[in-house]
């Protein structure tokens, strides 16, 4: 008895391998799924059939048959029902992922069926959701680089045709051409900067220093706008100006960016202040002007390339909406981050952070 007890485990071990191996060659999920159900009710029954035969002979074999086509019966309308259940969400899934695929950016699949499937078709949706922002910001990005380019290209060649019509001499023009000129050449410069911030090839140059001199410098180029504009700028350091782990030149382009844009928006007889917190980790650095504050949802469109508040788009109240865009990259390519919020006092705060150097604890080693 022991012996035929071994030999019928072993076989139905080798059942369950080969069940196994045959089941991955199923071309569907639904085949597998029914081969799945066949094989968990049809090989416990096949065991316990065998062991009926073997202990109490052949009686009522046309009962153990009649069970065991009923129990096959059962596991089929088991698998189809579960198949059904688990398959349609994955073919409206498969049917919205071909329309994405199809240039139809705004699919999205139900979140239906079970939890899995549900929290698949999620993640789904959310990497559509990343890729129709992707494309809206590449062709917001053409529409607006054409925009910003056309207008001092349209003026250069309506100076280059009054020159060749002999209608202005060229010592009237050439002032404004240099103008036109370092317009697009500052166009291009933020445009180069932000491929380069993209692709993660911003080569920084990080040094361990204080921020105070930095950021006294960029008050002093920001000196004689702020006169003509009647804006004071202050600068608060505080008792500690600890140093950070920065690259000046990188750090000074932030700083004048925000502070430019400061003192574009300050009241006039109003201030701009550079405050300086020192953290454990980091140290913070707002800047804060005494404007009119931030409008509802600025300060999460500000930091997007070409977004300018005001619609027009005229040269006269700013430039091309990269510099916070390129601010933003900079922060971050020093492991930092930078965000814009209304000060309860009036007026907004743009603040950013950067990170301390790592000190080491010396080891003292006993005399």
């Amino acid at each position: 008895m022991s012996t035929i007890v071994l030999v019928l485990a072993l076989a139905v071990l080798a059942s369950a391998f080969a069940s196994a191996a045959i089941l991955r060659l199923l071309p569907t999920l639904q085949l597998q799924l029914v081969a799945l159900a066949l094989v968990a009710v049809c090989l416990p029954l096949g065991v316990v059939l065998a062991s009926g035969l073997v202990m109490f002979g052949m009686h009522g074999s046309a009962k153990i048959v009649a069970v065991g086509l009923g129990s096959a019966l059962a596991a089929l309308a088991g698998a189809a029902v579960l198949g059904r259940r688990i398959l349609q969400p994955l073919g409206r899934l498969r049917l919205t992922s071909a329309r994405l695929a199809g240039g139809d950016l705004a699919a999205r699949a139900p979140e239906e069926g079970p939890r899995e499937l549900r929290a698949l078709a999620a993640t789904f949706n959310e990497m559509a959701g990343s890729i129709e922002q992707l494309f809206d910001a590449r062709r917001e990005l053409v529409a607006w680089a054409s925009h910003d380019l056309r207008t001092p290209l349209a003026s250069l060649r309506a100076m280059a045709e009054a020159l060749e019509d002999e209608l202005a001499t060229p010592a009237e023009y050439v002032p404004a051409i240099r103008m036109q000129t370092e317009v697009l050449t500052r166009l291009v410069d933020d445009l180069f900067e932000l491929a380069m911030i993209d692709a993660g090839a911003v080569t920084l140059e990080l040094t361990d220093a204080p921020l105070g001199d930095v950021i006294a410098g960029c008050l002093g180029a920001l000196e004689a706008e702020a006169r003509a504009r009647n804006v004071t700028l202050e600068l608060r350091l505080g008792a500690e100006d600890p140093p950070v782990r920065i690259a000046p030149d990188k750090v000074e382009r932030v700083l004048l960016n925000l502070l430019a844009n400061a003192v574009r928006h300050a009241r006039a007889n109003g201030s701009v202040s550079v405050r300086l917190e020192p953290w454990p980790e980091h140290v913070l650095v707002a800047v804060e002007d005494s404007g009119d504050g931030l409008a509802p949802g600025t300060s999460q469109r500000m930091f997007e390339r070409f977004w300018r508040a005001d619609g027009s788009r005229a040269r006269s109240s700013g430039g091309a909406g990269l510099g916070l865009a390129i601010a933003q990259g900079l922060v971050q390519a020093h492991g930092g981050r930078i965000w814009a919020e209304n000060r309860r006092e009036g007026g907004a705060r743009v603040a950013f952070t950067l990170p301390r150097p790592v000190t080491r604890a010396r080891s003292v080693v006993p005399a």
